[in-house]
């Protein structure tokens, strides 16, 4: 944001912060909110280099399209359980699961 912009905002009241002090997150919680979003990124990267739909997907793990939607989207009803299983359906191994958890650290 433009400095001068966020000036005249927090002239008028406006606080500024991250999005882990806005929710009063954890740094535990804010590093698990992380790697689900690490890991569905993978998997809807994984379906579309396998040209497969997200409801060709969604019948092949019989779950729904709206579901797989959610999954790659690390909507947080989807457990990390499900994000793992999905991307073994996938025919991800798990050393290429492992590295996409610790890219980064």
């Amino acid at each position: 944001m433009i400095d001068e912009k966020r000036k005249k905002l927090e002239k008028k009241g406006w606080k500024f912060g991250s999005a882990e002090e806005f929710l009063g997150l954890t740094a535990e919680e804010t590093e698990f909110i992380e790697l689900k979003l690490k890991l569905s990124k993978k998997l809807r990267s994984l379906r579309t280099k396998q040209n497969i739909t997200q409801t060709e997907f969604a019948r092949r793990i019989k779950s729904s399209q709206s579901r797989v939607a959610k999954i790659e989207n690390s909507d947080p009803s989807v457990s990390l359980d499900l994000i793992v299983k999905s991307l073994i359906s996938l025919g991800a191994k798990n050393t290429e699961i492992a590295k996409e958890i610790t890219a980064g650290l």
